[in-house]
């Protein structure tokens, strides 16, 4: 029996997959990554346009509280000092700041202080709970009770409602309550749009973080694992999987569901189009969910004018399809017990490892997936 020449087969080349071909070669293990796209990289593809590093798939920010992972990924590439502060474009024309903090109630509702937006709040939450009770309720049966319970009825209706039933193709009142059981509230005037301890975006771009991964790696693109699984099979030892895990298994017991998202991206003769990397649109009458600005990631200041044009994204999110690029989860009682239902084949696999946001039907950031592949080989 010919000797096989793999320790690890890698089935896709993102970020999963890179950090775990990196982690293994530095054990000395023998690793062979492939991929069905012609590039490295997975969902934090870059692609260069007018010298502007453009998130192929959408917009990408790498934010941990964990030292050990920050370290690691800057050893790789340094990141920047980028920070998230996205704005939400309302139905009623104006912009506001997110996450919700000091900033978006004195935008909404001119107060002032932290006591003057508590008591706004409490009074809309305190409205929302009334109507539940008049109506026999003690829980949130859906997603926009919950939101009202939990931020009232001005917020919910200007920065909430209008996105997530573009981003999930359904009305609040028909997506389960889980998906919001917290929305983080802030009593300051504080637009970072997350509390972990280090973020940024890796100077260069993303594509220098993957190659480095991977470099001194095997790497096979543009193929697919699929169009020759048993020859694949034979070429490693282990196999870590990270595609779609209905499709790893034929899709015996049915198809997994997803929302996707398409991008319109455009190169502008502007310098500066919207004077910030992400800005929501929260009205229903406007198609997209959000315009990325990619060179918001990597100039800040005036740096911005440095280039004289720029590259927009606009994003428009769907049920996905075959032949389309899966991107988030369904995660309703009915897909959860479809996926289970393929985890309890997984678990039963001696030489196969499942990782990532489609062989875990998960959605994950980009920390926890290093965190993932840290804990196989911890």
């Amino acid at each position: 029996m010919r000797e096989k020449k793999y320790d690890y087969l890698i089935v896709g080349a993102g970020l999963f997959g890179a950090t775990f071909a990196h982690l293994a070669t530095k054990r000395g293990k023998r690793c062979l990554v492939i991929d069905k796209r012609s590039h490295v990289g997975g969902n934090v593809y870059c692609e260069e346009i007018e010298g502007i590093n453009v998130h192929k798939y959408g917009a990408h920010i790498f934010h941990t509280s964990d030292r050990r992972i920050w370290d690691f990924v800057n050893s790789i590439v340094p990141f920047n000092r980028y920070t998230n502060s996205p704005l939400a474009k309302a139905p009623d024309g104006k912009l506001y700041n997110l996450p919700f903090n000091m900033n978006t109630f004195y935008q909404m509702w001119g107060v002032k202080t932290p006591a003057e937006a508590q008591a706004k709040l409490d009074e809309q939450r305190r409205e929302a709970i009334k109507r539940m009770e008049d109506d026999g309720i003690k829980e949130p049966r859906n997603l926009e009770e919950q939101a009202l319970t939990l931020i009232g009825r001005d917020v919910y209706e200007q920065l909430i409602k209008g996105y997530t039933e573009k981003q999930w193709g359904r009305p609040c009142s028909e997506l389960p309550a889980f998906i919001i059981r917290r929305l983080p509230v802030r009593m300051t005037f504080d637009n970072d749009y997350f509390n972990d301890s280090f973020q940024g975006i890796p100077i260069g771009g993303y594509n220098l973080l993957i190659d480095g991964l991977l470099k001194g790696v095997d790497v096979k693109l543009g193929t697919d694992f699929f169009n020759n699984c048993e020859c694949w099979r034979s070429v490693a030892d282990k196999i870590v999987f990270t595609g779609k895990i209905d499709e790893f298994y034929d899709y015996r017991f049915g198809k997994l569901e997803y929302r996707t998202v398409r991008f319109e991206t455009e190169v502008l003769d502007e310098p500066n189009n919207q004077g910030n990397a992400v800005v929501n649109y929260t009205s229903p009458d406007v198609p997209y969910t959000r315009i990325i600005e990619h060179k918001h990631f990597e100039a800040f200041g005036n740096a911005v004018y440095d280039n004289p044009k720029t590259v927009i994204s606009r994003e428009y999110s769907s049920e996905w399809c075959d032949g389309m690029e899966p991107f988030y989860p369904v995660n309703d009682k009915k897909n959860q017990d479809l996926y289970s239902r393929y985890r309890a084949l997984a678990d039963m696999e001696r030489n196969v490892i499942f990782g990532g946001r489609l062989a875990e039907y998960k959605y994950y950031d980009m920390a926890p997936i290093i965190a993932r592949v840290f804990n196989y080989f911890d």
